[in-house]
Protein backbone atom coordinates (compact mmCIF):
# COMPACT_ATOMS: atom_id res chain seq x y z
CA UNK A 1 0.00 0.00 0.00
CA UNK A 2 1.54 3.70 -0.57
CA UNK A 3 2.87 5.77 2.22
CA UNK A 4 3.38 4.15 5.64
CA UNK A 5 4.07 0.97 5.75
CA UNK A 6 1.43 -1.01 8.27
CA UNK A 7 3.29 -3.03 10.95
CA UNK A 8 0.01 -5.24 13.24
CA UNK A 9 2.69 -6.05 16.37
CA UNK A 10 -0.38 -8.10 18.21
CA UNK A 11 -1.55 -10.79 14.99
CA UNK A 12 -1.82 -14.12 16.56
CA UNK A 13 -0.35 -17.29 14.39
CA UNK A 14 -0.70 -21.18 15.43
CA UNK A 15 2.43 -22.92 12.71
CA UNK A 16 0.53 -26.41 12.01
CA UNK A 17 3.81 -28.03 13.21
CA UNK A 18 3.39 -26.23 17.06
CA UNK A 19 -0.45 -27.81 16.68
CA UNK A 20 0.18 -31.23 15.32
CA UNK A 21 2.91 -31.63 18.31
CA UNK A 22 -0.13 -30.49 20.84
CA UNK A 23 -1.91 -32.87 19.37
CA UNK A 24 0.84 -36.13 19.47
CA UNK A 25 1.79 -35.46 23.50
CA UNK A 26 -0.81 -32.83 25.18
CA UNK A 27 -2.89 -35.50 26.34
CA UNK A 28 -0.11 -36.26 29.47
CA UNK A 29 -0.46 -32.96 30.48
CA UNK A 30 -4.23 -32.62 30.04
CA UNK A 31 -4.23 -30.91 26.66
CA UNK A 32 -5.87 -32.13 23.76
CA UNK A 33 -5.81 -30.99 20.26
CA UNK A 34 -8.21 -32.03 17.58
CA UNK A 35 -6.92 -31.75 14.18
CA UNK A 36 -9.92 -32.93 12.42
CA UNK A 37 -12.22 -30.40 13.88
CA UNK A 38 -14.90 -28.87 11.42
CA UNK A 39 -13.91 -25.51 10.70
CA UNK A 40 -10.29 -25.97 11.85
CA UNK A 41 -8.36 -27.16 14.79
CA UNK A 42 -9.55 -26.98 18.46
CA UNK A 43 -7.68 -26.84 21.46
CA UNK A 44 -8.87 -28.07 24.92
CA UNK A 45 -6.61 -27.71 27.95
CA UNK A 46 -8.97 -29.55 30.85
CA UNK A 47 -12.25 -29.47 29.46
CA UNK A 48 -12.10 -25.35 28.66
CA UNK A 49 -11.71 -25.56 24.80
CA UNK A 50 -10.05 -22.12 22.61
CA UNK A 51 -12.22 -20.98 19.72
CA UNK A 52 -11.76 -22.63 16.59
CA UNK A 53 -8.35 -22.34 15.08
CA UNK A 54 -9.74 -21.23 11.23
CA UNK A 55 -7.19 -20.98 8.44
CA UNK A 56 -6.49 -17.48 8.97
CA UNK A 57 -4.91 -18.62 11.95
CA UNK A 58 -2.60 -21.37 10.44
CA UNK A 59 -2.54 -20.42 6.51
CA UNK A 60 0.05 -18.11 5.35
CA UNK A 61 -1.32 -18.05 1.87
CA UNK A 62 -5.05 -17.18 3.84
CA UNK A 63 -3.45 -14.50 6.22
CA UNK A 64 -1.90 -12.97 3.92
CA UNK A 65 -5.31 -12.68 1.95
CA UNK A 66 -7.02 -11.30 5.42
CA UNK A 67 -3.90 -8.71 5.51
CA UNK A 68 -4.48 -7.60 1.83
CA UNK A 69 -8.49 -6.85 3.14
CA UNK A 70 -6.99 -4.90 5.82
CA UNK A 71 -4.54 -2.46 4.12
CA UNK A 72 -2.34 -4.48 6.88
CA UNK A 73 1.45 -4.77 5.54
CA UNK A 74 3.34 -6.55 7.99
CA UNK A 75 2.18 -8.98 11.20
CA UNK A 76 4.86 -9.59 13.83
CA UNK A 77 3.64 -13.02 14.64
CA UNK A 78 2.62 -14.15 18.16
CA UNK A 79 1.40 -17.26 19.65
CA UNK A 80 -1.32 -17.21 21.84
CA UNK A 81 -2.75 -19.62 24.88
CA UNK A 82 -2.14 -21.91 25.55
CA UNK A 83 1.28 -21.32 25.19
CA UNK A 84 3.97 -23.77 26.54
CA UNK A 85 4.36 -23.32 30.36
CA UNK A 86 1.63 -26.20 30.97
CA UNK A 87 4.25 -28.47 29.45
CA UNK A 88 7.21 -30.23 30.81
CA UNK A 89 10.73 -28.42 30.15
CA UNK A 90 11.42 -30.42 27.03
CA UNK A 91 8.48 -30.96 25.58
CA UNK A 92 8.27 -26.82 26.68
CA UNK A 93 11.05 -26.11 24.52
CA UNK A 94 10.15 -28.64 21.41
CA UNK A 95 7.38 -26.97 21.62
CA UNK A 96 8.88 -23.43 21.53
CA UNK A 97 11.19 -24.39 18.68
CA UNK A 98 8.17 -25.80 16.75
CA UNK A 99 6.52 -22.62 16.96
CA UNK A 100 9.66 -20.58 15.97
CA UNK A 101 10.72 -22.70 13.34
CA UNK A 102 6.65 -21.72 12.13
CA UNK A 103 7.43 -18.48 12.26
CA UNK A 104 10.74 -18.90 9.77
CA UNK A 105 8.90 -20.39 7.38
CA UNK A 106 6.05 -17.61 7.11
CA UNK A 107 8.93 -15.37 7.09
CA UNK A 108 11.10 -16.94 4.12
CA UNK A 109 7.76 -17.52 2.28
CA UNK A 110 6.67 -13.93 2.63
CA UNK A 111 9.92 -11.50 4.05
CA UNK A 112 8.15 -8.52 3.44
CA UNK A 113 4.75 -9.06 5.41
CA UNK A 114 5.99 -11.54 8.39
CA UNK A 115 7.85 -11.40 11.38
CA UNK A 116 8.32 -13.57 14.66
CA UNK A 117 8.02 -13.09 18.26
CA UNK A 118 9.66 -15.88 19.93
CA UNK A 119 8.36 -18.18 22.02
CA UNK A 120 10.79 -19.88 24.92
CA UNK A 121 10.26 -22.24 27.74
CA UNK A 122 10.06 -19.73 30.65
CA UNK A 123 9.27 -22.60 32.84
CA UNK A 124 13.36 -23.65 32.58
CA UNK A 125 14.80 -20.31 32.05
CA UNK A 126 18.24 -22.42 31.39
CA UNK A 127 16.70 -23.92 28.20
CA UNK A 128 14.59 -20.77 27.37
CA UNK A 129 18.41 -19.18 27.21
CA UNK A 130 18.77 -22.10 24.98
CA UNK A 131 16.04 -21.36 22.50
CA UNK A 132 16.69 -17.49 22.51
CA UNK A 133 20.56 -17.94 21.43
CA UNK A 134 19.14 -20.32 18.18
CA UNK A 135 16.24 -18.11 17.51
CA UNK A 136 18.54 -14.79 17.42
CA UNK A 137 20.12 -15.88 14.60
CA UNK A 138 16.52 -17.15 12.65
CA UNK A 139 15.83 -15.46 9.63
CA UNK A 140 12.31 -12.58 10.74
CA UNK A 141 13.46 -12.78 14.09
CA UNK A 142 12.32 -9.46 15.87
CA UNK A 143 11.59 -10.08 19.67
CA UNK A 144 10.13 -12.10 22.43
CA UNK A 145 6.46 -13.55 23.25
CA UNK A 146 6.01 -13.73 26.77
CA UNK A 147 3.06 -14.47 29.19
CA UNK A 148 2.05 -12.38 32.06
CA UNK A 149 2.65 -14.38 34.48
CA UNK A 150 4.51 -17.72 34.04
CA UNK A 151 3.24 -20.92 36.18
CA UNK A 152 2.60 -19.23 39.41
CA UNK A 153 5.56 -17.10 39.22
CA UNK A 154 5.54 -12.93 38.48
CA UNK A 155 7.45 -11.57 36.01
CA UNK A 156 9.79 -10.18 38.64
CA UNK A 157 11.37 -13.67 39.92
CA UNK A 158 14.71 -13.14 39.34
CA UNK A 159 14.91 -16.92 37.93
CA UNK A 160 14.12 -14.80 34.97
CA UNK A 161 16.55 -12.55 34.62
CA UNK A 162 19.49 -14.27 32.87
CA UNK A 163 17.05 -14.70 30.23
CA UNK A 164 16.57 -10.48 30.44
CA UNK A 165 19.96 -9.85 30.27
CA UNK A 166 20.33 -12.41 26.89
CA UNK A 167 17.21 -9.96 25.76
CA UNK A 168 18.48 -7.26 26.51
CA UNK A 169 22.12 -7.84 24.86
CA UNK A 170 20.34 -8.73 21.82
CA UNK A 171 18.37 -5.57 22.05
CA UNK A 172 15.05 -6.87 21.71
CA UNK A 173 11.49 -5.98 23.19
CA UNK A 174 9.29 -8.40 24.80
CA UNK A 175 5.58 -8.11 23.84
CA UNK A 176 3.32 -10.07 26.53
CA UNK A 177 0.17 -11.34 26.94
CA UNK A 178 -2.09 -13.41 29.17
CA UNK A 179 -2.89 -16.83 29.03
CA UNK A 180 -4.60 -16.80 32.40
CA UNK A 181 -6.26 -14.56 34.43
CA UNK A 182 -6.79 -13.74 38.37
CA UNK A 183 -9.86 -15.05 40.03
CA UNK A 184 -10.84 -16.79 36.87
CA UNK A 185 -14.15 -18.28 38.54
CA UNK A 186 -15.47 -15.04 38.95
CA UNK A 187 -14.99 -13.95 35.93
CA UNK A 188 -16.13 -16.92 33.69
CA UNK A 189 -19.72 -15.78 33.34
CA UNK A 190 -20.28 -13.46 30.72
CA UNK A 191 -16.98 -13.51 28.86
CA UNK A 192 -15.13 -11.48 31.57
CA UNK A 193 -11.91 -13.16 31.71
CA UNK A 194 -11.07 -11.45 28.39
CA UNK A 195 -13.10 -8.09 28.55
CA UNK A 196 -11.67 -7.39 32.14
CA UNK A 197 -9.45 -10.39 33.11
CA UNK A 198 -6.61 -9.82 30.28
CA UNK A 199 -6.69 -6.17 30.45
CA UNK A 200 -5.97 -6.69 34.45
CA UNK A 201 -3.01 -8.84 33.98
CA UNK A 202 -1.27 -6.08 32.06
CA UNK A 203 -1.64 -3.73 35.16
CA UNK A 204 -0.55 -6.87 36.90
CA UNK A 205 2.62 -7.34 35.05
CA UNK A 206 3.67 -3.79 34.91
CA UNK A 207 3.52 -2.99 38.69
CA UNK A 208 5.85 -6.42 39.11
CA UNK A 209 8.26 -5.32 36.79
CA UNK A 210 8.06 -1.81 38.18
CA UNK A 211 8.11 -2.79 42.31
CA UNK A 212 10.02 -5.63 41.13
CA UNK A 213 12.72 -3.40 39.83
CA UNK A 214 13.49 -5.33 36.82
CA UNK A 215 13.38 -2.19 35.03
CA UNK A 216 16.17 -0.50 36.81
CA UNK A 217 18.48 -3.71 36.75
CA UNK A 218 17.60 -3.82 32.82
CA UNK A 219 17.79 0.06 31.89
CA UNK A 220 17.74 -0.87 28.28
CA UNK A 221 15.06 -3.26 28.22
CA UNK A 222 11.25 -2.65 26.76
CA UNK A 223 8.27 -4.19 27.14
CA UNK A 224 5.06 -3.94 25.04
CA UNK A 225 1.38 -4.65 26.71
CA UNK A 226 -1.50 -5.70 24.69
CA UNK A 227 -4.85 -4.32 24.66
CA UNK A 228 -3.52 -0.68 25.43
CA UNK A 229 -2.03 -1.33 28.44
CA UNK A 230 -5.20 -2.82 29.55
CA UNK A 231 -6.04 -1.04 33.06
CA UNK A 232 -2.42 -0.25 33.81
CA UNK A 233 -2.69 3.13 32.25
CA UNK A 234 -5.98 4.41 34.05
CA UNK A 235 -4.20 3.11 38.00
CA UNK A 236 -0.57 4.03 36.99
CA UNK A 237 -1.62 7.41 39.02
CA UNK A 238 -2.96 5.85 41.95
CA UNK A 239 -0.24 3.27 41.77
CA UNK A 240 2.41 6.23 42.52
CA UNK A 241 0.31 7.89 45.26
CA UNK A 242 0.58 4.47 46.97
CA UNK A 243 4.55 4.24 46.34
CA UNK A 244 4.76 7.70 48.17
CA UNK A 245 2.58 6.27 51.80
CA UNK A 246 2.79 2.34 51.23
CA UNK A 247 6.07 1.12 53.48
CA UNK A 248 5.97 -1.78 51.00
CA UNK A 249 6.70 0.35 48.39
CA UNK A 250 9.80 2.47 49.94
CA UNK A 251 12.47 0.00 47.81
CA UNK A 252 11.64 1.63 44.58
CA UNK A 253 13.62 4.82 44.29
CA UNK A 254 11.56 6.53 41.51
CA UNK A 255 8.21 7.08 41.52
CA UNK A 256 5.92 4.68 38.84
CA UNK A 257 4.80 7.32 36.85
CA UNK A 258 8.85 7.63 35.34
CA UNK A 259 7.99 4.14 34.16
CA UNK A 260 4.84 4.33 31.61
CA UNK A 261 7.57 5.46 28.60
CA UNK A 262 9.35 2.52 29.23
CA UNK A 263 6.44 0.16 27.93
CA UNK A 264 4.77 0.47 24.73
CA UNK A 265 1.42 0.18 24.14
CA UNK A 266 -0.85 -1.76 21.54
CA UNK A 267 -4.29 0.66 20.13
CA UNK A 268 -6.44 -1.90 20.87
CA UNK A 269 -9.16 0.24 22.67
CA UNK A 270 -11.82 -0.24 20.69
CA UNK A 271 -12.88 3.37 20.91
CA UNK A 272 -10.89 6.82 20.32
CA UNK A 273 -11.41 8.38 23.16
CA UNK A 274 -9.50 5.98 24.72
CA UNK A 275 -6.38 5.78 22.23
CA UNK A 276 -6.73 9.81 22.76
CA UNK A 277 -6.25 9.55 26.71
CA UNK A 278 -3.49 6.91 25.90
CA UNK A 279 -1.47 8.95 23.64
CA UNK A 280 -1.79 12.01 25.70
CA UNK A 281 -0.16 9.86 29.05
CA UNK A 282 2.63 8.01 27.31
CA UNK A 283 2.69 9.86 23.76
CA UNK A 284 2.03 8.72 20.47
CA UNK A 285 5.71 7.29 19.88
CA UNK A 286 5.20 5.22 22.49
CA UNK A 287 1.97 3.99 20.57
CA UNK A 288 1.97 0.58 18.27
CA UNK A 289 -0.62 -1.09 15.40
CA UNK A 290 -2.82 -4.10 16.95
CA UNK A 291 -5.22 -5.81 16.14
CA UNK A 292 -5.39 -9.00 18.08
CA UNK A 293 -5.72 -10.98 14.82
CA UNK A 294 -7.89 -12.32 14.41
CA UNK A 295 -10.21 -13.28 17.46
CA UNK A 296 -13.73 -12.01 17.97
CA UNK A 297 -12.83 -9.54 20.33
CA UNK A 298 -9.96 -7.82 17.28
CA UNK A 299 -10.10 -4.96 15.10
CA UNK A 300 -12.01 -6.10 11.64
CA UNK A 301 -10.15 -2.57 9.96
CA UNK A 302 -7.16 -2.18 12.49
CA UNK A 303 -5.59 0.59 10.00
CA UNK A 304 -8.82 2.18 9.39
CA UNK A 305 -9.62 2.67 13.04
CA UNK A 306 -6.34 4.60 13.08
CA UNK A 307 -6.91 6.68 9.90
CA UNK A 308 -10.28 7.94 10.86
CA UNK A 309 -9.30 9.36 14.48
CA UNK A 310 -10.26 12.77 14.10
CA UNK A 311 -7.94 13.82 16.15
CA UNK A 312 -4.36 12.53 15.03
CA UNK A 313 -2.05 14.30 13.62
CA UNK A 314 -0.29 13.12 10.29
CA UNK A 315 3.38 12.72 12.24
CA UNK A 316 1.66 10.52 14.81
CA UNK A 317 -0.89 8.62 12.57
CA UNK A 318 2.32 7.11 10.81
CA UNK A 319 4.16 6.39 13.79
CA UNK A 320 1.28 4.44 15.11
CA UNK A 321 0.59 2.81 12.30
CA UNK A 322 4.34 1.32 11.21
CA UNK A 323 6.65 3.73 12.23
CA UNK A 324 7.17 3.16 16.00
CA UNK A 325 6.95 -0.64 15.57
CA UNK A 326 9.37 -0.21 12.97
CA UNK A 327 11.89 1.15 15.50
CA UNK A 328 10.99 -1.14 17.73
CA UNK A 329 11.54 -4.48 16.05
CA UNK A 330 14.66 -3.38 13.89
CA UNK A 331 13.07 -3.25 10.50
Amino acid sequence: MPGQTSIDIHAHFYPMRYLKLVAEEGGAFGLSCDLDHPGGPLIDLAGKATSVIEGRYHDIDARVAAMDKQNLDVHALSLTAPMVYWASPDLGLRLSQAYNDGCVEAHEKYPDRFVGLAMLPMQAPDLAIQELERAKDLPGMRGVYMSTHIEGKELSDESFFPVYERIEDRGWTIFLHPTTVVEPARLAKFYLTNFIGNPTESAIAASHLIFGEVLDRFPRLTFCLPHAGGTFPYLVGRITHGWGVRPECKHLKNPPWEYIRRFYYDTITHAHPQLDFLIELVGADRVVLGSDFCFDMSYEQPVQFVKEHPNLSAEDRNLILGGNAARLLGL
